[in-house]
Order: structure tokens, then C-alpha cells, then sequence
């Protein structure tokens, strides 16, 4: 590129009508001029070739992304990773902004991603390192999204679960067991406390556990559930499969039982969870298998935030991502960037129920609200439920004593004095982190 090239994919917003672009914050490494590689970047995304040779045309003042800031410092030990094939040249780690117009490729998801985390944005010449840490949308984009059907409110209103958090329990094993001690399991969990019980995310529509069976199995016993304890509850099925089974099994789960659904959202393609949304009579909860893929290294892939927000564009109510702890490898901070991106306001597109887990129980559940400072997250204990030694009632149940010692301001050692469930999950489930002060 010339320098005059170069200048056409700069800006200001002020040079823009910010509602025709999403905001794309970058960061990455770059051999050579830091100006140049961004330039690259902005135009290989968006126009790559912005004029037929021999014609008088120039396409970028309506096509080009545009770069409105640019921050580079020198990284004189070189690229923070050993990469093949980088091009020679002084090394810059930056810092970018880019404005994109979404008229490139308009309210569909899969066209969004090619644009944005595609071939123009990992294959950008000069730039073997690159993570997309941010993205943010106009209003008018927004508004040709569905979004979240229900959202963190009405989920709240289904389950009748206000100033405190949504308990779930995955039931195991994870592979899932024949249909009649599968149910067992959950009406045990429900008699306990928890609101909803769920598939694992790995249980599938299988031989030994068919998804028709046990939806049957499991509504039964929510019903019977919500009878003698008199507070609703939900059967959370796990229908992830082939896009073109979505709607069916939606169909034959919630026919059968089943009043929420669960969707592997990476796997299945967030294009076909939008469809199912569509489709949808029940809430919709994500789980993160294939997400760490994306975003575990800092310095390179997508930012797990920005597939929490596109996970709540394409209408998930509720979004299961990995929680504190060393468990699952995630920084707090991801995780507090993950959880308000579940809640934070975007437009007309409703807050969905953040519920960040892994080796959860009794033990860890102060520690989680500690840092989340809100009542507003969902809570998802697995072993900490039904391997409770006191089965999956008693584990259910020592997950409410905990909380209403921490609504009540007690030590939850005090507490489980007077309370054996408590006692029993403190003694079995060391906690993988601390209780930290409230904010």
C-alpha cells in the first residue's frame, strides 16, 4: 500500500455515521509499520481490492472498514510466540479500533463472522497474532435480531425465583443412565431445592438414554416435584444434534416433558441455535464446548466475551461459560467480561441469565457471589449435587442452606452446626477458590 492508500482506511468517528458500523476493538502483533499492518487489516476484512485496475473508482469511502484508533509500542524481544512463516521486520504489539459497516454483509450471523473473525482478519498480511477482544452494535443492527425470548426476567418469572441466584444441577453420570433412575436422580435434586435439573452437555439422543424416554421420564418427575414442594421446576434436556434435528427434537423433548432446552452453541453453529430461536416455546440455554478453542491463548483467537454476546444476539436466554477457579483455566476477569456481557444493556435484546461453573458446591458458592457482587447469575453444581454424600436431595439441599446463610450474613461454618446437608458438602467439596471481600 502507498501512504495515500494506507490513509484511505483511517478515520474519525467523527468522519462517520457510527449507526451504519459495529465497532471492532483489536489487538495484535505486527512485523513492521504498525500504521500499515492495521491499514491491511481494516481493508482485507472489508474491500481487500477497492478499485478494478484501468477504472476511475474508489470503494472504501463506502466499503472499507476504517481504523478510528491505533495504539503500537515496539516489542523488542519480537512475537510473544515463535510463529513460522511471520514476515521480517521490526515487531509492534497494538492496540486497534476498527469501525466495519454492516451493509458489507447485513444482520446474518454467519455472514458477520466471515467478515469479522474470518480469513480477512487471521491471514492479514504482517499480522501473524491477532485476538479479537471486543465487539460492539449500532442499535439499527440490533434491531433485525430476535434475541433472547424469555431473558434472565422471564426466566426469573417461570421458576418464581427472585433476589437470589437460579440453582441448577447437572445430573450424572454425564453419559446418562436408562430413563426410569435417570428421573430419580432429578426428583431426588428437585425435593432438595434446585430449580432446574439438567443434562449434561454431552448426553446425546442415545440408545441407552433416548431423549423421547427420558424427557418423558424427567417431566413426570418435575411435575411430581413441583407438587410436593409447591415451587415450579425446570427440566433442562440437552437436544444438541444435527441443525436440520433442531427443531424436532425441540418438538419431541417438550412434548415429552421437557421445559427448557439445552444447545452446545459452538458445535451446533449460532446461525441454527437463531432458527431454533425462532422456533423456540421453551428458554434456550448455551453451553461452551469448542469456545476455549477460540479464546483460551490472550494473544491470539476471539475473546470469549464476544461469543458470549453473539450467543445472547442469537437468543439464548441463558449462557452456561466456564467459572472461577483453576478448574477452568479462565482469568476472573474473562469471566466478569463474560458475565456482563450477559447483562449489560444492548439495545432492544434482553439480558440472558449468566451462569459461569465448573467443580462447583456449597463450598464455592459465596466465592462466586462475592465477585459477582449480584444475585443475578445462575449457579450449576454437578458433583457438588449428586455427589453429595448424602445423595442428590441432600446436595440440592446444602446449596440453599449455604445461600440462606450468606443472604442472612452467617458464616456458613455456623451455619452447618445446625444444618447436616451443609455440613456434609463443606467437609467433602474443598473450595478451588476463596470467598473474597464484597466490592
Amino acid at each position: 500500500m502507498t501512504p495515500d492508500d494506507i490513509a484511505g482506511f483511517f478515520a474519525t468517528r467523527a468522519d462517520l455515521d457510527l449507526d451504519d458500523y459495529i465497532e471492532l476493538d483489536f489487538t495484535f502483533e505486527c512485523a513492521g509499520d504498525p500504521r500499515a499492518a492495521a491499514a491491511h487489516l481494516a481493508s482485507e476484512q472489508s474491500t481487500a481490492q477497492w478499485r478494478r485496475v484501468g477504472v476511475d473508482e474508489d470503494f472504501r469511502p463506502r466499503f472499507a472498514a476504517k481504523v478510528i484508533d491505533l495504539r503500537a509500542e515496539p516489542q523488542p524481544i519480537g512475537f510473544s510466540v515463535p510463529v513460522a512463516c511471520a514476515a521480517p521486520g521490526e515487531v509492534f504489539s497494538c492496540r486497534a479500533t476498527i469501525a466495519h459497516p454492516h451493509g458489507n454483509f447485513g444482520p446474518r450471523i454467519p455472514n458477520l463472522l466471515s467478515a469479522v473473525c474470518g480469513e480477512g482478519v487471521f491471514f492479514a498480511p504482517g499480522i501473524p497474532l491477532i485476538r479479537l477482544e471486543d465487539i460492539r452494535f449500532p442499535l439499527p443492527y440490533l434491531a433485525a435480531f430476535e434475541g433472547p425470548q424469555f431473558g434472565l426476567a422471564g426466566l426469573r418469572e417461570r421458576l418464581k425465583a427472585f433476589d437470589r441466584p437460579i440453582f441448577f444441577g447437572v445430573i450424572k453420570p454425564n453419559i446418562g443412565l436408562p430413563a426410569a433412575p435417570f428421573a430419580e436422580l432429578g426428583f431426588e435434586s428437585w425435593l432438595g431445592g434446585l430449580d432446574i435439573a439438567k443434562d449434561d452437555e454431552m448426553l446425546a439422543d442415545i440408545p441407552w438414554c433416548p431423549l423421547k424416554e427420558r424427557a418423558a421420564a424427567l417431566g413426570a418427575a418435575r411435575r411430581r416435584a413441583e407438587q410436593e414442594t409447591g415451587a415450579p421446576k425446570i427440566y433442562l434436556a440437552n437436544i444438541t444434534d444435527e441443525v436440520d434435528r433442531l427443531a424436532g427434537l425441540h418438538d419431541l423433548a417438550v412434548a415429552a416433558g421437557a421445559n427448557a432446552l439445552l444447545v452446545n452453541a459452538m458445535p451446533v453453529g449460532l446461525s441454527g441455535v437463531r432458527m431454533l430461536r425462532r422456533h423456540a416455546e421453551v428458554p434456550l440455554v448455551a453451553h461452551f464446548p469448542f469456545i476455549a478453542a477460540f479464546s483460551r491463548l490472550a494473544g491470539y483467537g476471539i475473546h470469549s466475551r464476544v461469543l458470549t454476546r453473539l450467543q445472547r444476539l442469537a437468543g439464548f436466554d441463558v449462557v452456561i461459560m466456564p467459572g472461577f477457579g483453576p478448574r477452568m483455566m479462565t482469568p476472573e476477569r474473562e469471566v466478569l467480561d463474560c458475565v456482563r456481557a450477559c447483562l449489560e444493556p444492548m439495545g432492544p435484546i434482553k439480558p440472558c441469565l449468566p451462569v459461569p461453573g465448573g467443580s462447583d458446591s456449597a463450598a464455592t458458592l459465596e466465592g462466586v457471589y462475592r465477585r459477582l457482587g449480584s444475585t443475578d447469575f445462575g449457579f450449576v453444581p454437578g458433583r457438588g449435587v449428586f455427589g453429595h454424600p448424602m445423595g442428590p436431595r441432600g446436595g440440592a439441599a446444602s446449596i440453599r442452606q449455604a445461600w440462606e446463610a450468606i443472604a442472612a450474613g452467617i458464616p456458613l461454618d455456623r451455619h452447618a452446626a445446625t444444618h447436616p446437608e451443609l455440613a456434609a458438602a463443606l467437609a467433602t467439596f474443598a473450595a478451588p477458590h476463596t470467598p473474597p471481600r464484597a466490592a
